[in-house]
């Protein structure tokens, strides 16, 4: 069945983009937040603090994409 408030992304990939790559903001740039993704990279996570929360999120299936649909399993 499908849900309309669940992301067309993957969970396993947005989750392994992020414990893997989420430093530089990639799991943000798949999930289609091309600006925080930037600034993101830039900052490489704020300094680890916005890369940890993100891990969070995306574990708990609390992350969303653009359109604000949750990534979860």
């Amino acid at each position: 069945m499908f849900n309309e408030n669940q992301s067309d992304c993957n969970y396993i990939t947005t989750l392994l983009l992020c414990i893997l790559l989420g430093y530089f903001g990639v799991h943000r740039f798949y999930a289609g937040k091309a600006g925080t993704g930037v600034l993101m990279f830039l900052t490489f996570g704020l300094g680890g603090i916005w890369w940890i929360i993100d891990m969070i999120l995306v574990a708990a299936g609390g992350f969303r994409d653009k359109q604000g649909r949750l990534i979860k399993p």
